[in-house]
C-alpha cells in the first residue's frame, strides 16, 4: 500500500479518498491483529479439569476449539476451551459466555451495528451502509436476523421492566412535573397474507393487508410561550409500541407513564382521537386524567360531515364546519350537537353520518371542552403520537413493498421505540452486564 500511495504522490495524482480508505482498512488489520492476540491471551479460556455445567453437573474438558469471530476491525480467530457435560449430553464453551458470542459468530459491536442500521432504514441499505461507513461486510439477511433478535431482547426487556414497575417492585422518584402527557393513536402495518387471515379490510374485497399497531408516547410540559400556548419539554417524549390488542397495549402504556413520573406530575392529560379503545385504556389505567379528544380530529369530523351532507366542493359546506369549528374552539359542544341535529339529508347513508356524527360529539364532549383547555395552558391536539406514527411505524414499516410477520414487526418496533426514546445505551448497557 505504501508503495503505491508514494508512486501515486510522484506523480501529482494523490488520490485523498482512496488513499484514506486503503489506510483505514488497513489500520483495521492491524487493529484485527492485535485484538486476536489479545483474545487468546487468557490461556485460551482454560478453567480446569472441570467446572460447573450450570445444572449442578461437573463438565470435563475436552480440547480447545478455533472459531472464527467478524469483529469491528477484521475478522479474527478465537482459541475457546471445551467441556462437555455426559449428564446433559452438551457441551460449555465459558469463553464464549464471557465474549457475548454464544451462538454467534459475529462481535458485539458488530451485532451493536447491524441493530443501530437494521432499525432505521431497509436491511439491504443498512447492509450498505455498514460496509461502506464501517468496513464491516455482511450478508443483508444477516442484518435482519440480528435486528430481529435484538428487537425481540428489547422487547424483552421492556416486559421485564414493566413487570417490576406494576407490581411496585420498582419506587420511581422523579421530580415532579407540572403536566404528564399520555398521547394514543394506532396505525396500519403492511402483511403478509398468513398474518391477516380472518381479518376484514377497509378495500373493495373486504381483505385485510394490514395489521394495527398501538403507538403511545409520553413527553412533560413546564412552561408555555409568551402567549400562553404550551411548550413541549426538549428531549421528553419517549415511545412504545406493538401489534397487539388494546388489553395487552394498556399496561405498556400505563407502565411508561409510570416509569416517567405519572404519579408526580401535578396534571396528567390523556390525548387521542375518538377510538373507543383509546377511552376504555384511560379509563383503566388513567381515571383521574384529563381526557381530551385531538381538536384536529373534530374538525376533521365536521368537514367531512359538511362534505357528505352538501357536496366535496360546495361552498356552503365549507362555510357549515368553518361555523361549526367555531363552536367547537369555544368548547360549545352543545352547539355543535344542535347543528349536526338540524342536518336534512335525502340520501339513506349520509343520514347515518349525520346520526354517527351526533354520537361521536355527544359521547366525547367532555373531552372537547378546549377552551377551558387552553385556559389552562394544555395541549388539544395529539400531533406529537401522529408524528411518532410516521417516524416509528410507516418511516420503516411502511416503505414500498414491505410485507412482515407481527414477529418481526414488533421486533423493529422494539428496536425504533428504544431508540427514538433514547435508551438504546441503556438497553445495551444492561444487556451486557445481564
Amino acid at each position: 500500500m505504501g508503495r503505491v500511495l508514494q508512486d501515486r504522490r510522484r506523480l501529482g495524482h494523490l488520490d485523498l479518498e482512496a488513499s484514506e480508505m486503503a489506510i483505514r482498512g488497513a489500520m483495521h488489520q492491524i487493529g484485527g491483529v492485535l485484538l486476536e492476540k489479545l483474545l487468546n491471551s487468557d490461556g485460551k479460556g482454560y478453567r480446569g479439569a472441570h467446572l460447573d455445567c450450570g445444572h449442578g453437573h461437573s463438565a470435563e474438558f475436552v480440547g480447545y476449539r478455533g472459531k472464527q469471530i467478524l469483529t469491528v476491525l477484521s475478522c479474527v480467530e478465537v482459541q475457546r476451551a471445551y467441556y462437555y457435560c455426559p449428564d446433559c449430553q452438551s457441551g460449555l464453551v465459558p469463553k464464549d459466555q464471557e465474549l457475548d458470542v454464544v451462538g454467534s459468530s459475529l462481535s458485539p459491536g458488530v451485532r451493536r451495528m447491524m441493530g443501530r442500521v437494521g432499525a432505521k432504514e431497509p436491511f439491504a441499505q443498512g447492509r450498505a451502509d455498514l460496509e461502506e461507513l464501517a468496513g464491516v461486510a455482511v450478508p443483508t439477511k444477516q442484518v435482519e436476523r440480528v435486528s430481529a433478535q435484538l428487537g425481540a431482547q428489547v422487547e424483552a426487556f421492556c416486559r421485564r421492566e414493566r413487570e417490576a414497575i406494576l407490581s411496585g417492585k420498582v419506587v420511581i422518584l422523579l421530580p415532579a412535573v407540572p403536566v404528564l402527557y399520555v398521547a394514543i393513536d394506532a396505525t396500519g402495518v403492511p402483511a403478509i397474507p398468513r398474518e391477516t387471515v380472518g381479518r376484514r379490510g377497509k378495500d373493495a374485497t373486504g381483505k385485510a393487508k394490514t395489521r394495527e399497531a398501538k403507538i403511545g408516547c409520553v413527553f412533560t410540559q413546564t412552561k408555555q410561550d409568551e402567549e400562553g400556548y404550551p411548550i413541549r419539554d426538549e428531549d421528553s417524549t419517549t415511545y412504545v409500541g406493538a401489534i397487539e390488542t388494546a388489553e395487552a397495549f394498556g399496561p405498556r402504556i400505563h407502565a411508561e407513564a409510570v416509569r416517567r413520573g405519572m404519579r408526580q406530575a401535578h396534571k396528567v392529560v390523556v390525548l387521542g382521537d375518538g377510538a373507543p379503545w383509546i377511552w376504555g385504556i384511560a379509563a383503566q389505567y388513567f381515571p383521574w386524567a384529563i381526557e381530551i379528544v385531538d381538536l384536529y380530529h373534530a374538525r376533521e369530523h365536521l368537514a367531512n360531515l359538511g362534505k357528505a351532507v352538501y357536496g366535496p366542493t360546495s361552498a356552503q359546506a365549507k362555510e357549515w364546519a368553518a361555523a361549526r369549528s367555531e363552536q367547537l374552539d369555544d368548547g360549545d359542544v352543545e352547539a355543535v350537537i344542535t347543528s349536526v341535529k338540524r342536518l336534512r339529508p335525502h340520501q339513506s347513508n349520509v343520514r347515518e353520518e349525520v346520526r354517527k356524527a351526533i354520537d361521536y360529539f355527544q359521547i366525547n364532549k367532555e373531552r372537547m371542552r378546549y377552551a377551558k383547555f387552553r385556559s389552562q395552558g394544555l395541549f388539544v391536539g395529539s400531533g406529537v403520537v401522529e408524528a411518532g406514527c410516521k417516524t416509528i411505524i410507516g418511516l420503516r414499516l411502511k416503505q414500498s413493498g414491505m410485507r412482515w410477520t407481527v414477529d418481526h414487526a414488533n421486533a423493529i418496533i422494539a428496536l425504533r421505540c428504544c431508540q427514538l426514546s433514547g435508551r438504546w445505551e441503556e438497553f445495551w448497557e444492561q444487556r451486557s452486564v445481564g
